[in-house]
């Protein structure tokens, strides 16, 4: 399954660069992405470096997800693929 990065997770005066919002087609309700909380996601840079991270938690209730990865993703992340295993 795979997801589009939209977004980091924004505070008010902070934007945390490891959490990232993930939306994916298939997945259109807050209980649908629920299911989701647990999974493994795998960010690939373009140079081929893999970033490991895992799903937390539903954002809204469009469908959204929260990602927490290891480390923090750049910004050219923003708008590319991340492979839910």
């Amino acid at each position: 399954m795979e997801g589009t990065i939209k977004n980091f997770r924004m505070g008010r005066h902070h934007q945390h660069t490891a959490h990232l919002v993930v939306v994916f087609n298939s997945v259109d309700t807050r209980t649908k992405a629920a299911k989701l909380v647990g999974r493994k996601a795998v960010w690939t840079s373009p140079a081929g470096k893999k970033i490991e991270g895992e799903i937390r938690s539903a954002h809204g209730n469009g469908g959204a997800v929260r990602v927490i990865f290891q480390r923090s993703l750049p910004g050219q992340s923003l708008g590319t693929k991340v492979k839910v295993e």
